[in-house]
């Protein structure tokens, strides 16, 4: 099962944050203990005044070629596990996340 939802506007992705990780990056896919899948991202922004949110939004934009506008918080803004829409393409954003979270299986 993957953390992500297609729609014809583009894909919800289910996300772990962790805030101050050290580096900015996706880490792969890990399963909560109530067996949800999530795609976990590390930011080195604090999770204050927004930070770590805005980073989040860049590192998905960067990774997945879409412009900043197009990715935005759903759900969870003040927390770790946050829903999240990228406009765009559905079958292209799967893949690409597909490839960026098999690169680092959990």
């Amino acid at each position: 099962m993957e953390p992500w939802r297609y729609s014809p506007e583009g894909i919800s992705i289910a996300l772990r944050v962790t805030p101050r990780g050290g580096r900015d990056g996706i880490d792969g896919i890990e399963t909560l203990a109530d067996g949800r899948p999530v795609v976990k991202i590390r930011v080195r922004a604090l999770a204050e005044g927004g930070e770590a949110n805005r980073a989040v939004m860049a590192i998905l934009a960067k990774a997945l070629g879409v412009r900043k506008i197009d990715v935005r918080i759903r759900a969870g803004a003040t927390s770790r596990l946050k829903q999240v829409a990228v406009g765009g393409d559905p079958v292209k954003l799967g893949n690409a996340l597909r490839a960026l979270t098999a690169a680092e299986p959990d």
